[in-house]
């Protein structure tokens, strides 16, 4: 007889256009923004900010692919891939960066390796209460 394995689902939340958020989102999992917030975010998970996504605040999170409007700083624990039609204004610091042309960036960008990434997980999350 076959034993069945019940797979943790994969946790995604999406917040869709026409959405504003004031305040902070923290998040176990991925992330796909495409409306708007004013506030800082933090998750776990992949990040995705789409084209009619904006972003006014402090983001954390461990990859993200971004298409939309981000002001504020970035902090990508590994890959943050920006797309032709992103728009940055702020810092970014990432392990790893790919920007495709047409892309739109004024700011800072600081590249960290393995070994100063370790423990940046949990960088700037707000602590449980």
């Amino acid at each position: 007889m076959a034993k069945y394995i019940e797979n943790e689902p994969n946790l995604h939340n999406t917040i869709t256009a026409g959405t504003e958020i004031q305040g902070d989102i923290k998040a176990e999992g991925d992330i796909r923004l495409d409306g708007t917030l004013n506030g800082n975010l933090y998750t776990k998970g992949k990040l995705v900010i789409g084209e009619s996504g904006r972003v006014l605040g402090e983001i954390n999170c461990k990859n993200s692919d971004i298409f939309g409007f981000v002001e504020g700083k970035l902090n990508v624990a590994d890959l943050l891939s920006l797309k032709a039609t992103a728009q940055i204004i702020g810092t970014i610091v990432t392990n790893r960066l790919a920007i495709e042309p047409g892309c739109k960036f004024s700011g800072t960008c600081k590249m960290i390796n393995e070994s100063q990434n370790e423990g940046r997980s949990g960088e700037g999350q707000p602590e449980e209460q």
